[in-house]
């Protein structure tokens, strides 16, 4: 019992908006670039080095989950730690089946009642027309992925790893990083990968490589929870990681560098350096792509105004489709499938068309995200808060109230 003269239990601190912004941002611009060719695509990261979004967004959910469910392996709640990712895992699953199901049959209607043929000539939906059987065994069973709906199932299979993963993190960090970069070298080296049936080749991304970024990312959200950096703040860190950004942006902006950079590239491949060190292949994450996320991911880290930033009214639009992530991803993968469909069905040179599919699509995701923010309010189920410790402040003394 808790003395009636003691004083009030201090309220849980306010959730930190960083992780949620970058979340958020990185859904923003996917959205955008899953509508190829459209203007906007310009602002997006692809555009200023190796990376984009879609890394980050899985370091993301590698620093989140061991936020989330880290807690329980260090109450030793076992079956706690293993069902919150398990039903996460789930979750992802049903909305992977349905988002497929929902764009299939939009690409179907387009060229039924549109004359739009050109959706499903591409992407894997043409597969489903020469091989309807055996596209509804693959897509079950996750071997089937229609192209720009491949996230989620390497989504569902890290989630499913995740107790072990984090399990092992807590334990032995060194080990468990040493064993997901040898896993991502032998994929990288010898091309192993699961299969797409009943197409030939292999996931678009395949786990076997990504699972290095997500591995990173629990490990970055384990010594958060311990208020302790993964990577220590060190001055040859900073600029090595400034280096490499700037010569990525530099690379993808400025023509003479980027024709440098390839002749570079392509004298190391022809001396025997194996391709997973000097390619750019977005499926095995190779090299390159892998430095480039993890420098930005650094650089953003040590920044001291992030925390600002992400509470701001301008970040405001981000984080709450980042608290929102899986609701705004899946409405947003049918969007950017209604965006192409309305950018092949009306003039192509029509840049109001361009301008009302983009940023309707992008205000329609942030208004989807705040009507859930709304609803869970309403219903009296508030999210429970996720603080990432600042290591450069120090932890505030717990209240205790007075016990009899």
């Amino acid at each position: 019992m808790t003395h009636l003269n003691s004083p009030p239990a201090a309220s849980a601190p306010p959730r930190d908006g960083r992780i949620d912004m970058i979340r958020g941002l990185a859904l923003a611009m996917i959205f955008i670039n899953h509508v190829p060719g459209n203007r906007y695509e310009v602002l997006t990261s692809k555009n200023f080095g190796f990376s984009d979004a879609a890394e980050a967004f899985v370091l993301l959910a590698g620093v989140s989950a061991a936020l989330a469910f880290g807690k329980h392996f260090e109450a030793r709640r076992w079956w706690a730690g293993i069902a919150g990712p398990w039903h996460r895992a789930w979750s992802l699953y049903m909305v992977h089946i349905v988002i497929s199901v929902t764009v299939l049959g939009l690409v179907a209607a387009m060229l039924r009642f549109g004359e739009v043929p050109e959706l499903i000539s591409r992407d894997n939906f043409n597969r489903f027309v020469e091989d309807p059987v055996g596209v509804l065994i693959g897509l079950p069973l996750l071997l089937h992925q229609f192209g720009y709906v491949n996230i989620l199932p390497l989504y569902v299979l890290l989630m499913l790893a995740a107790p072990l993963l984090i399990w092992a993190g807590q334990r032995r960090p060194g080990w468990l990083l040493i064993a997901s970069i040898t896993v991502w070298a032998v994929a990288g080296l010898t091309w192993q990968n699961l299969p797409n049936y009943p197409n030939r080749g292999g996931w678009f991304l395949n786990p076997f490589s990504w699972q290095l970024i997500f591995v990173l990312g629990i490990l970055t959200g384990l010594a958060l929870r311990g208020q302790r950096r993964f990577v220590p703040v060190k001055r040859g860190l900073i600029i090595a990681a400034a280096l490499y950004a700037s010569l990525a942006f530099l690379v993808k902006q400025v023509p003479p560098v980027d024709q440098g950079f390839y002749v570079v590239m392509k004298t190391l491949r022809e001396a025997g350096v194996p391709f997973v060190l000097v390619d750019f292949n977005k499926g095995y994450l190779q090299l390159p792509r892998l430095l480039h996320v993890l420098s930005l991911a650094y650089l953003v880290s040590v920044s001291p105004h992030l925390r600002d930033l992400s509470a701001s009214r301008l970040a405001w639009p981000f984080v709450v489709m980042g608290r929102q992530a899986l609701p705004v991803f899946a409405v947003g993968t049918v969007l950017s499938f209604a965006a192409r469909a309305a950018l092949h069905y009306f003039d192509p040179t029509l840049t109001i068309v361009e301008d009302v599919v983009i940023l309707g699509g992008l205000l329609a995701l942030v208004a989807l995200a705040w009507v859930k923010e709304l609803s869970r309010a309403a219903l009296g189920a508030p999210r429970p808060p996720i603080v990432i410790p600042d290591p450069h402040r120090p932890a505030p003394e717990p209240q205790r109230a007075a016990q009899i």
